[in-house]
């Protein structure tokens, strides 16, 4: 008889009411496994992160994970069956949003548990995590020449002469003219008057081309970016075509940013509230492992930051869809609620215009990693959330002005995610990883958190922290969260992440283009 190996070494059922466990590392086809006291056969060659039947689903019947329909099944599935692409589909189902009946008040932290981190004080009451200059560029017409004034700073001087300056960085992007009036212009304005007023953001140049249909001047005008707070550095704006070219206009803003930076350089970081921390939370290169490990850790840290005044929001609307539900029903009212689902139904309608569907996510690396439809996807990222309630939903690149866990609309995409969040506000990041992202995310941090111990192995160069220590079975999902939740607290204070030692993060800025483009 072939020698029986003990479930639990080869795979972890989440719930009790799950008709597939996860496997924790490859198993071969023939394996028998000791399961609840019968022989469980391994139907075929299984990588690390997918799933296994562990008992018959008959073709047509949802499949359960996390205790939630993940998909159904396209034909018989026996037990010790792999279960994927291959006999897994999405069909629409009923969710019941159950509007704030899982509300619970967050017990907040006494204060003499309070802490702090060591940031810098902006005037309004704003508080940065990093301490840059920045070149924004109004369309793409002026992308180049905002490059040009940075390369000036990127010198090996620049360190040693102004060493409390993290950098000039030039926020350059694909859009600006040609762009459609309503919301797809209001949000490019928006996203670029974020990184105007970002906490991280000691000052900044900002550069049209002139003729432009997002003229500097309208953005100007319409998020009064020159009625300046006691104490905040006056902005410089200006248009190619006025300032007389390509050479004028780099020189007049190059002397625009060294006006800046004695200023920012006189500033130094201070002890500051946890309150004044505003978390974004993201996933990219998900597999199979991370709504088991990583995301889960990342909410305990989320709530813990909750607790302590602080604010945490999730994101990537196509990447909740199937599992909305879990967060309207811990919506603190149901306008909340009612907000988040009228995204959902936007996205809907979206994907209909385009003859797509939104279970094209997951994509390639997260189907190999072990995840077969965006139910499962979902429920799984909807785990960065924690458990605290949620306060309020945003839409893309809305300023965030409630504390307490958010949720904004935005795309799965990571970039163009991202963007929205810290334009919106976030000073710091935490993205997890599974299969191997090297986001970075500049003007904030952004911690990497890798979902299982051989991808952090592999890529220790670029992950901050290994979550699979869960699955190793040598720490707890809490443990993980409290070690995500002091690493936030030292990357806000100074601790450089792997991404910004590598240098990345210049490149990722991604305004998210709404509409057609004429």
């Amino acid at each position: 008889m072939p020698e029986l190996h003990r479930f639990e070494d080869f795979a972890l059922r989440l719930r009790d009411s799950d008709d597939v466990a996860v496997i924790k590392r490859p198993v071969r086809a023939g394996t028998e496994l000791s399961y609840d006291s019968t022989r469980l056969v391994v139907g075929r060659d299984t990588p690390a992160g997918h799933k296994l039947a562990v008992r018959a689903i008959p073709d047509g019947a949802p499949v359960r994970k996390y205790g939630q329909i993940i998909g159904f099944a396209s034909g018989n599935i026996s037990p010790g069956d792999h279960v994927h692409s291959h006999n897994l589909v999405v069909k629409d189902f009923a969710r019941d949003y159950e509007y704030c009946v899982d509300t619970r008040p967050v017990e907040y932290y006494a204060t003499e548990r309070m802490r702090c981190f060591d940031g810098y004080a902006r005037p309004g009451g704003r508080v940065g995590t990093r301490n840059y200059i920045a070149v924004i560029s109004s369309v793409n017409c002026s992308a180049s020449v905002s490059h040009y004034v940075k390369d000036r700073f990127k010198t090996a001087e620049f360190g040693r002469e102004y060493p409390n300056v993290d950098g000039v960085i030039a926020f350059t992007h694909k859009s600006g003219c040609a762009i459609q009036p309503g919301e797809p212009h209001q949000l490019l304005m928006r996203v670029l008057a974020g990184v105007a007023r970002h906490p991280n953001i000691a000052g900044y140049v900002m550069i049209g081309l002139g003729c432009e249909v997002n003229q500097v001047q309208f953005i100007r005008k319409e998020f009064k970016l020159d009625e300046l707070k006691p104490g905040e550095t006056a902005p410089t704006f200006l248009t190619i075509q006025s300032t007389g070219g390509v050479r004028r206009t780099v020189d007049a803003a190059a002397a625009a940013v060294m006006k800046l930076l004695p200023v920012a350089n006189d500033l130094r970081r201070a002890p500051q509230p946890i309150s004044k921390l505003i978390l974004a939370e993201n996933c990219g290169g998900s597999d199979g492992n991370s709504g088991i490990t990583a995301n889960p850790a990342l909410g305990v840290a989320s709530d813990e930051l909750v607790r302590y005044g602080g604010t945490s929001v999730l994101a990537e609307t196509p990447e909740i869809y199937g599992a909305e539900h879990l967060l309207t029903r811990r919506a603190v009212t149901r306008e909340v609620g009612e907000k988040l689902v009228s995204f959902i139904r936007w996205w809907e309608d979206h994907a209909r215009q385009h003859n797509a569907t939104i279970d094209n996510n997951p994509s390639y690396g997260n189907k190999e990693g072990g995840l077969t439809t965006i139910y499962e996807k979902s429920l799984g990222a909807v785990a960065k959330g924690g458990q605290s309630p949620l306060a309020a939903v945003y839409a893309y690149a809305e300023p965030i002005t409630a504390t307490g866990f958010a949720f904004m609309d935005t795309p799965g995409y990571d970039p163009v995610s991202m963007t929205g969040l810290v334009c919106g506000g976030c000073n710091i990041g935490v993205f997890t990883t599974g299969r191997g992202s090297v986001y970075g995310c500049k003007p904030a941090p952004c911690i990497k958190v890798a979902t299982n111990t051989p991808l952090f192995k592999w890529m220790q160069d670029d992950m901050d922290l290994n979550a699979g220590t869960i699955l190793d079975g040598t720490e707890t999902v809490e443990q993980v969260g409290q070690r995500i939740f002091e690493k936030i607290l030292a990357v806000a204070s100074g601790e450089k992440t792997k991404s910004e030692r590598a240098g990345i993060g210049d490149e990722e800025f991604a305004p998210w283009i709404l509409g057609p483009t004429f």
